[in-house]
């Protein structure tokens, strides 16, 4: 069987492994991705983590990454990432394929998250199917039929940006009260601390078990988020009338306390399609969404 090279590129670590076709991950080295080294140096520990694993007696026969964009999937440059300051202008493909003289295929991270639930996730779907990511940000992938979508130029779709509330906060990417300045695990601490000014600030998973035990405030906040949450899913399945939606990223772990409450705001609103019949699941591979869907956006790509 074909192996593949994987790099999953994040905020705070990079992920490398060999992944087997059948979707086995056979290894995986892991290192911080301190962004503020630059971008060489970033690439250097990627490449001397891949050839430790071939070390190891595991060959690839390309490679394929995963990393926050925006970012060209076909020339591999990137463009401005928040997560990854003085990276813009960086080669993905140029750097890896000289360092491994191997080929190299570069995706979103989102979009390879979704080609990896879609391929290997349970319950995967061959119609339409949306990954949503719900972390420090808010991201997704769209597949027609098996087949990622890509906008105009082979651009990423920024579904985290859709506008919920123009009169809400200013948002990073221009717009005012998108999704992701609304939902994301920073926008529940921020709600928190217009609250109450004075206390100290508690992150998303803070919150959630502080809602657990009962504190007031902390259940406002939780279901203030399923509404958002719900908001944008609904956006989502009017617009594409998807067969599925799996959800992944660090607040879904928490999603028990406001899923009720998204599906009933999905419910109240999505009236114009069958949206009954959207399946609405958790993400099945976790933490390995975007090493996996890495290797398959190589092997899409690649393989005959």
């Amino acid at each position: 069987m074909i192996t593949v090279g994987s790099v999953d590129i994040g905020g705070t670590k990079i992920a490398v492994g060999a992944v087997r076709e059948d979707g086995a991950i056979l290894a995986r080295h892991e290192c911080k991705t301190e962004p503020e080294k630059g971008f060489h140096n970033a690439m250097q520990r990627i490449i001397e983590m891949l050839r430790a694993i071939s070390a190891e007696g595991l060959q690839f026969k390309g490679i394929g990454v995963g990393c926050p964009g925006p970012l060209s999937p076909t020339t591999g440059v990137i463009e401005e990432v928040g997560t990854l300051p003085s990276w813009q202008g960086g080669n993905l493909l140029v750097e890896l394929e000289a360092g491994m003289n191997l080929p190299v295929v570069v995706e979103n991270d989102a979009d390879a998250a979704a080609l990896g639930e879609a391929r290997w996730g349970s319950d995967a779907s061959d119609g339409t199917f949306i990954y949503v990511t719900i972390s420090t940000g808010i991201g997704g992938g769209i597949l027609f039929g098996g087949h990622l979508y890509r906008g105009v130029d082979g651009a990423h779709p920024e579904i985290g940006h859709q506008v919920l509330d123009d009169s809400g906060r200013p948002c990073y990417c221009g717009a005012r009260g998108c999704w992701e300045s609304l939902a994301s695990g920073p926008a529940m601490t921020r709600w928190m601390r217009e609250q109450q000014p004075d206390a100290p600030n508690a992150t998303a998973s803070e919150i959630c078990e502080a809602a657990k035990l009962g504190d007031v405030l902390a259940i406002r906040c939780v279901e203030r988020e399923g509404y958002y949450i719900g908001l944008g899913l609904a956006n989502l399945i009017t617009i594409f009338a998807p067969d599925k939606i799996a959800l992944g990223g660090g607040i879904m772990k928490s999603g028990p306390l406001f899923m009720d409450i998204a599906r009933q705001v999905i419910r109240d609103i999505c009236t114009q399609v069958p949206s009954k019949k959207t399946r609405i699941a958790s993400a099945s591979l976790g933490q390995d969404s975007v090493l996996l869907g890495a290797a398959q956006a190589w092997l899409l790509r690649h393989k005959r």
